[in-house]
């Protein structure tokens, strides 16, 4: 558990992996933004080229950001700070973060993936990462992912700073309970909100919810 004090658990958005109507996915974007308390999007098109990439950012970044939502972009620094977003994510095979940071500035958000590593997390907070991601924590159609972390983890890294953790890997709304009790800052969802059977609106407000109902 952690201190009861401690600023409450939010959602962290993912895009599919793949935009194929990027008209079709802004609506369902701003249904979800309708659905309830949202902190971040990442858009995250691992295998788009440039020019797709800058396509999804102009359409979905002012969707996000009318709403006060930081646009993260995965793995690209470079069109993170070009295009206007927020902030860049990086992986352990990406931009490392102090490149990462040079390229997008003192002032933008970098977040780190950490995989299921103790050293890592502390090395990526050393680097000046705003927030560490943690995973897989479910098994995951989105990616593949390497590793499997335990909400002990999130436990113990709260316990030992205050730099905020990012769950991710397969959260659904039936599953999440115990990372946001072990002191997850954020859940990263993807699918959990795009594919729940009611609709993109009501998966985040479901999330909001158990958010609120989960003592931390």
């Amino acid at each position: 558990m952690t201190d009861s004090d401690s600023p409450p658990c939010r959602l962290y958005l993912i895009t599919p992996p793949r935009l194929d109507d990027l008209d079709g996915f802004a609506e369902q974007l701003t249904e979800a933004l309708d659905g309830g308390d949202v902190a971040c999007l990442q858009i995250r098109l691992k295998e788009a080229d440039d020019d797709t990439v800058r396509r999804a950012v102009d359409r979905l970044r002012p969707l996000a950001q009318d709403r006060e939502v930081a646009v993260i972009l995965n793995d690209r620094p470079d069109l993170a700070a070009e295009t206007g977003c927020d902030g860049v994510h990086v992986g352990q095979d990406d931009t490392p973060c102090a490149q990462a940071r040079r390229l997008v500035g003192a002032e933008a958000i970098v977040g780190v993936t950490c995989h299921d590593s103790r050293h890592l997390a502390l090395l990526a907070g050393e680097a000046g990462a705003d927030y560490v991601a943690f995973g897989a924590f479910f098994p995951t159609a989105t990616k593949d992912a390497p590793t499997h972390a335990e909400p002990d983890l999130l436990a113990w890294w709260s316990a030992m700073t205050v730099l905020p953790s990012v769950a991710i890997g397969g959260i659904t709304v039936d599953n999440a309970a115990p990372l946001i009790a072990a002191g997850a800052d954020f859940l990263a969802v993807s699918n959990g909100v795009w594919g729940h059977p009611e609709g993109p609106r009501a998966a985040v407000k479901a999330f909001n919810d158990l958010i609120a109902a989960t003592p931390r």
